[in-house]
């Protein structure tokens, strides 16, 4: 009997070791998977950034704020640098495992920051289209680009007024935030989507417009010039930038937890791959 209970007790704790030893192995996976994601996220984030900026300056002419062409080329640069890539690196803000043993006040002030700072980029890219349209009396809001862009916008500015509200300050009941969270992360999502699809419809709207083929200098699109191959690739870009992001953000081994919620981090991760290989059973 004795010798039937502790062949018992050496299984359970031989067990025991294991399980710890696969928790501990999937955790440092997933975290360095976690960071070749958000190494890639960055990269095409800058990326972006850069294409946008250089089709700007080598093919539309560079910058200028004086209600001409060259104050609408700040119109996409300020799109693409505030409503796509500040807005997406600030949603996987919480999703560092960096983060997670800090103070989550702290990181609310920054997610909020650099919301609030796509929020006045974002502003600044519909002033100047709305100034070159006042400028070259062109009508405002004519295009499904325009429609989506807008709505986006405004989605955006409700949904950061809403956050400062609901998380941020003091007065707001513990019972409302939990109400709030989950509408919170599935508008953040849903206005990320809404950035991708407007500006690549709005890069393809000015590149329509822009390479009519109407004048000598200036080729048609469909003949594949060298400035919509450019473009088209930036385009790439943002779509493989976005799925990073929604990948992130998908991904539930990296959501950030609650207090008391850790022992749910196990279950996530021992249940996120039932076909572990042979030598981890």
């Amino acid at each position: 009997f004795y010798g039937h209970l502790f062949q018992l007790k050496s299984e359970s704790y031989a067990l025991l070791c294991l399980t710890f030893s696969t928790v501990q192995l999937y955790m440092i996976s997933s975290t360095v998977l976690f960071y070749g994601n958000y190494v890639l996220c960055q990269c095409l984030g800058l990326l972006c950034v850069v294409f946008v900026s250089y089709w700007n300056i080598e093919w539309r002419g560079g910058f200028a704020w004086d209600a001409s062409f060259l104050q609408f080329n700040w119109h996409p640069v300020l799109m693409v640098t505030g409503l796509v890539v500040l807005y997406g690196n600030a949603a996987i803000l919480y999703r560092i495992p960096f983060t997670w043993s800090q103070r989550k006040q702290h990181w609310k002030l920054v997610h909020a920051a650099l919301l609030l700072s796509s929020l006045i980029l974002s502003i600044l890219g519909l002033c100047a289209v709305f100034d070159f349209h006042t400028g070259y009396h062109i009508p405002n809001l004519y295009s499904l680009h325009s429609w989506v862009g807008i709505c986006t916008v405004v989605l955006f500015t409700a949904q950061w007024l809403l956050g400062l509200v609901g998380f941020l300050s003091p007065c707001s009941p513990l019972g409302f935030r939990k109400l709030l969270k989950p509408v919170h992360a599935w508008m953040g999502m849903a206005i990320f989507i809404l950035s991708l699809a407007s500006c690549l419809s709005g890069i393809n709207e000015k590149l329509l417009l822009a390479l009519n083929g109407n004048s000598n200098s200036t080729a048609a699109y469909s003949s594949h010039p060298a400035e919509a191959l450019f473009a088209n690739f930036l385009g790439v870009l943002i779509v493989a930038f976005g799925l990073v992001v929604l990948g992130i953000l998908s991904n539930q081994r990296w959501s950030r937890l609650e207090p008391g919620e850790e022992s749910s981090r196990v279950s996530i991760l021992l249940s996120a791959d039932t076909n572990r290989p042979s030598w981890l059973l």
